[in-house]
């Protein structure tokens, strides 16, 4: 549990603060993943991954397929990107509705970053513990199978749920898929800021978070709410097992970053002392 707690990466939304925050809490060696708004669309990631790279960080922006206007605007966002030194990206279907362009879902861009030459050495995909809000079972079994090809990881969506996240990566694993998993895993949230997160994001975007994401909110009420802690306690067995490929963990900070590097170095602290 030590190593993944080490080979962390900060998931942050790219708001007016965040620079400033990554810069006061977040060691230089932390990769810092930046998502991207179907509301504000693909420039605040794209901004804020470029300042951060000048910073020295080893930065990840979200570039969301539905976010893309076609086949020329991703040979401009690799442009960019590589031109500041990023050398990962990650890539969700993303939820704009309509999407900006053709791309419906992650595959076709993925194909499109193959046909430009492979530009970036790693490139993430999105793995689901459990059931997608909107999409069904089968559909992100296949999609997973599908994009493996043309992706070097997998990054989980957030479970609350131990069991589920064990089982999920036996199974991922028993469809022969190798690449490592980086599972997600919510920091240290205090439910009043992310209730004030998702009203800051817009009024559509916080309706769609909100519906799609009621079970959180309900974790995060329940007696003692949420504790990373608890969830991490109770996964180890299955994310340290060396069959579960488990390269590190994916820290959903909702910019609550100095929270979360406190408890991460707090959790650190208590194991080095076991």
């Amino acid at each position: 549990m030590r190593t993944l707690l080490k080979n962390v990466r900060y998931e942050v939304l790219p708001a007016a603060s965040t620079e400033d925050k990554v810069l006061a809490h977040v060691p230089l060696d932390v990769v810092v993943t930046v998502t991207a708004s179907p509301v504000k669309g693909l420039e605040p990631t794209l901004d804020l991954a470029t300042r951060l790279a000048a910073h020295g960080y080893p930065v990840v922006p979200h570039v969301p397929a539905r976010l893309l206007r076609g086949g020329a605007h991703v040979a401009e966002v690799v442009h960019r990107l590589r031109e500041v030194g990023v050398d990962d990206v990650f890539v969700p279907a993303g939820d704009a509705d309509p999407p900006a362009g053709p791309y419906e879902g992650a595959l076709p861009v993925l194909r499109r970053l193959g046909e430009l030459g492979s530009p970036f050495a790693g490139v993430g995909i999105t793995g689901y513990p459990q059931r997608h809000p909107l999409i069904a079972d089968d559909i992100t079994i296949q999609a997973m199978w599908d994009k493996c090809a043309h992706a070097t990881y997998i990054v989980s969506n957030l479970c609350f749920d131990p069991r589920a996240l064990a089982e999920w990566v036996t199974r991922v694993r028993r469809r022969d898929v190798t690449l490592p998993v980086h599972v997600g895993v919510a920091g240290p949230v205090e439910r009043t800021k992310l209730l004030a997160m998702a009203a800051k994001a817009g009024v559509g975007e916080s309706a769609r978070f909100l519906a799609g994401h009621a079970s959180w909110f309900l974790r995060f009420a329940a007696p003692g709410g949420y504790s990373p802690d608890r969830l991490l306690r109770r996964s180890a067995p299955a994310l340290t097992a060396p069959s579960a490929g488990v390269a590190g963990l994916h820290l959903f900070t909702f910019n609550q970053i100095a929270e979360t590097e406190r408890w991460r170095r707090g959790m650190l602290e208590r194991l080095d002392g076991c």
